[in-house]
């Protein structure tokens, strides 16, 4: 199973480890890719601070972050685990996985990026800025940027079993599954839904959205769960409590969509 994570916004404030070496990056096919876009937003970032804002749509009390985009190569690094700190981190809380589940979530997961385009929940990177929806003077557009080194590699990384995909639209610009491998692919949708005057209305709520996939992921690791394919994934996320609605696709080489239905926001 490879499960397909967007980053967050959040991150921890600094890293503590030594610098990045980027040779030691999880799917090296990207290095080239990697250098080139960590190559332009340090030079943005260091020629103009005002322009780097701008392009990275930073409001005034960020302003720091782009001082920190500027000492990439030299601050101090975490596990992308750790650095990662928004709601569905939050709620996915790899810290006080077992060990088994710290083995799996290791081998299974992985973190799309506007920088690193994608890395492994063990990669030590420092604390950055840059979204998925940049677009850097050199690469231009990430999401456009990234879609041919990751065509390249993401094949390879998603082996033969279960791709579940829980990145947001900015990240799914990077990399879209395609024929066997979208097959097997399923990406999930988190739905609210209550009764409005005994009529029952479905929503999508971001934060809640973001939880409860960090959640689902979570029970996933605990249950050591390994479904070869979307459908015994549906078996499984209903063997763990959750109500989940799912349709196989009408034609060959299409991913599953599968809505998971919850009644409380928390």
């Amino acid at each position: 199973m490879l499960v397909l994570l967007p980053p967050s916004e959040g991150k921890a404030a600094s890293g503590r480890g030594a610098p990045l070496k980027p040779e030691s990056l999880s799917l090296p096919g990207l290095a080239e890719a990697r250098a080139a876009v960590l190559d332009a937003l340090v030079e943005l970032c260091a020629a103009d601070e005002e322009k780097a804002r701008e392009v990275l749509g930073l409001s005034e009390g960020l302003r720091g972050e782009v001082a920190k985009n500027v000492e990439l190569r030299t601050a101090g690094t975490r596990p992308a685990g750790e650095l990662y700190t928004g709601v569905l981190y939050d709620a996915l809380d790899l810290a006080s996985l077992d060990p088994a589940a710290r083995r799996l979530a290791a081998r299974s997961l992985l973190v799309f990026s506007g920088l690193w385009g994608a890395v492994r929940i063990g990669d030590r990177i420092p604390p950055y800025r840059c979204s998925m929806g940049v677009k850097l003077p050199g690469p231009g557009a990430l999401g456009a940027f990234w879609r041919t080194p990751m065509a390249e590699v993401m094949p390879e990384a998603a082996g033969d079993g279960l791709v579940l995909d829980l990145r947001s639209s900015a990240y799914t610009a990077a990399w879209k599954p395609k024929g066997e491998v979208a097959g097997r692919t399923a990406s999930v949708r988190v739905l609210h839904s209550q009764l409005v005057d005994g009529v029952e209305k479905r929503s999508v709520v971001s934060h809640f959205n973001k939880a409860t996939k960090g959640r689902m992921v979570r029970d996933l690791l605990l249950a050591g769960a390994a479904p070869k394919g979307p459908a015994e994934l549906v078996t499984a996320l209903r063997d763990l409590g959750y109500v989940v609605e799912a349709e196989a696709p009408a034609k060959p080489g299409k991913a599953w969509q599968l809505d998971v239905v919850v009644t409380e926001i928390h």
